[in-house]
Parts: C-alpha cells; sequence; structure tokens
C-alpha cells in the first residue's frame, strides 16, 4: 500500500486531471526558468532595432544556446539548421517558433515504460553517480508502477553506502514494494542474482536494481556494474530489459560526460533528470538526447514521492518558451 500519495478520485476526474497537468506545467516553467529567460527575453533583444538575421546574429544567438546548457555540438547543429531557413524567419517569434519545432525533433515520442511492461519479471538497472537522487528515484518509480497496479521488488545492490540500504527499506515500505538486501559491503551482483531468484518464486513484475554511485576509480564502478549486469542476464538471458541512468540536471554539462561515459561501458536505454527545480538549466537534455540518442524517460520536479513525471517532449519544450 502507498501511504498519504493517492488521494480518493473526484466527482469530476477530467478537471481533477486537468488542473495536475496544469500544476505540473506550471512547475516545470518554473524549474526551466533560467533556461526560459534565454530563450525567450535574451533572444526578443537580440532583434531590438529591427535587426535582421546575419553572421553576426547568428554567433550571439549560438553563444545564447551554448549558455543556456544546450551544449556546443547540438548550439551548432541548430544554427546550422538556421541558417539555411533564415530568408525565412523574420522577428524573435518566427525564431523561437523556428527552434521549438527543431528542439523538438531531438526527442523521441514514447509510451510512458510503466504503462508498457511486456516481460516478467520486467528487470530495471538503475545506475548513476551518488549525490544525483538514485536512491530516491527508485523509491518514486517503485510507487509509480505499484500504483499501476504491478508488484514490485527493489534489489538493494549498492552495498558499500549503509545509507543507501536504509533508505531503500524506507521507501520499499511507502510505496508498498519487497526488498532484497543483504549486509553491508556483501557482493552487489549476488544481491542482484537473488533478487532475481526472489522476483521469478514470487510472481513479481519489475525488479528495480539499485547499484553503486562511486568505488575507488571509475573502472572499478564500471566494471561492478557489468558484473551486476551479467548476473541478472545469468537467470534472465534478455534482462535487464532497461538501464536508467540518473542525472543530476543542476551539474549541466557535466551530466553530459557522465551520460557518454555510463553508456560507453554499459549501454544506457533511458535517462532519469532529477532536480529540475529552478537552480537547473534544462538545455543539458536537448543535448544529452541529440549527442547521445538516448531517450529521457523521466524527470524529477521536487522531492515529493510523486514528483517523478512521465518525459513529455512537447509540453517540456513549450516550458522553455
Amino acid at each position: 500500500m502507498v501511504f498519504g500519495l493517492f488521494k480518493q478520485k473526484k466527482d469530476n476526474p477530467e478537471a481533477e486531471n486537468s488542473s495536475k497537468s496544469t500544476g505540473i506545467f506550471e512547475r516545470l516553467k518554473k524549474g526551466l526558468s533560467k533556461t526560459r529567460e534565454i530563450l525567450t527575453t535574451d533572444i526578443d533583444q537580440l532583434f531590438a532595432g529591427d535587426r535582421k538575421i546575419d553572421e553576426e546574429l547568428l554567433e550571439e544567438l549560438e553563444e545564447l544556446l551554448i549558455t543556456s546548457d544546450i551544449g556546443v555540438q547540438t548550439s551548432t547543429e541548430l544554427i546550422q539548421r538556421l541558417s539555411k531557413k533564415s530568408s525565412n524567419i523574420s522577428g524573435a517569434d518566427q525564431l523561437k517558433k523556428f527552434l521549438k519545432e527543431e528542439i523538438l525533433s531531438f526527442f523521441d515520442t514514447q509510451t510512458p515504460a510503466h504503462k508498457n511492461i511486456k516481460s516478467k519479471p520486467h528487470v530495471i538497472m538503475v545506475i548513476g553517480v551518488n549525490g544525483t537522487g538514485k536512491t530516491t528515484t527508485i523509491g518514486k518509480l517503485a510507487a509509480k508502477y505499484t500504483a499501476a497496479g504491478k508488484k514490485v521488488l527493489i534489489a538493494a545492490s549498492d552495498t558499500f553506502r549503509a545509507a543507501a540500504i536504509e533508505q531503500l527499506v524506507i521507501w520499499a515500505d511507502r510505496a508498498g514494494a519487497e526488498i532484497v538486501k543483504h549486509q553491508d559491503n556483501a557482493d552487489p551482483a549476488a544481491v542482484a542474482y537473488d533478487s532475481i531468484e526472489a522476483a521469478l518464486a514470487r510472481d513479481i513484475d519489475v525488479v528495480l536494481v539499485d547499484t553503486a554511485g562511486r568505488l575507488h576509480t571509475k573502472v572499478n564502478l564500471m566494471e561492478e556494474l557489468k558484473k551486476i549486469k551479467r548476473t541478472i542476464s545469468k537467470k534472465i538471458p534478455d534482462a535487464p530489459h532497461e538501464i536508467l541512468l540518473v542525472l543530476d540536471a543542476t551539474t549541466g554539462q557535466n551530466a553530459l560526460s557522465q551520460a557518454a561515459l555510463f553508456n560507453d561501458a554499459i549501454g544506457v536505454t533511458g535517462i532519469v533528470l532529477t532536480k529540475l527545480d529552478g537552480t537547473a538549466k534544462g538545455g543539458i537534455v536537448v543535448s544529452i538526447c541529440n549527442s547521445l540518442e538516448i531517450q529521457l524517460k523521466y524527470i524529477g520536479i521536487g522531492e515529493k514521492i510523486d514528483d517523478l513525471q512521465d518525459f513529455d517532449p512537447v509540453q517540456f519544450v513549450n516550458a522553455f518558451f
């Protein structure tokens, strides 16, 4: 059972859903306020005095895009696309409309993951460096799946950080999920293995596997993750079915470096972007999805258990402008 998370349905569920959607969008706009200021106010100022799109304006725009954390590669690509259509664009409003359409093209449309489970158990490895919100993301994912009627088990495979296991026990209780844990400093792969065995025996729908976020070197961490992945595959050949990377939006371009590092080592299938609370520049999302071609699946817009939202590309890009 999920305690205090889900209110009883009101007489008008459509109105309630519309109100909730509006509330999420407003919070998202607030969370992306730094990016929106650059992509609206600053672009408006570019066209002060009836300027036309020329080489100088394109250079200034490219600098603005990079400043919004969209990144050099993606910003350059946007400018190249713009230069080919510049004769059809006059004024800030048309430029913003063009940018909105082009940025949206970098994102894939997708069915929310918790509504699209085909395997049983559906195994999800959750990876990322410490401090990104990995443990709380797992708790929120567990709540999301249980709310969708799924039977969930959490594997506490981050055995090197005692607090991680303690936090997961609390999250599992709140989300109505089961948990498999060993003692501190146990073999993480062994925890994952036992978790898969338990999931098969208990008719579990979804297994969420926590992992370490810091070992003595990056090489050790990546080798540990590979070992967990191999161990899971021994029990279920096509598992893990998802490898979700949790990134902290406030780290900017460092998040892109992390994504590339983890993707090269283990193969990332989806990204969870946390801490979109107004201190981050959301442009990094565009850069990651374009540069690495990895789907953004969830965004975190707050600390509450239901603040982990399915990524909606249209809503997200609209919140930029």
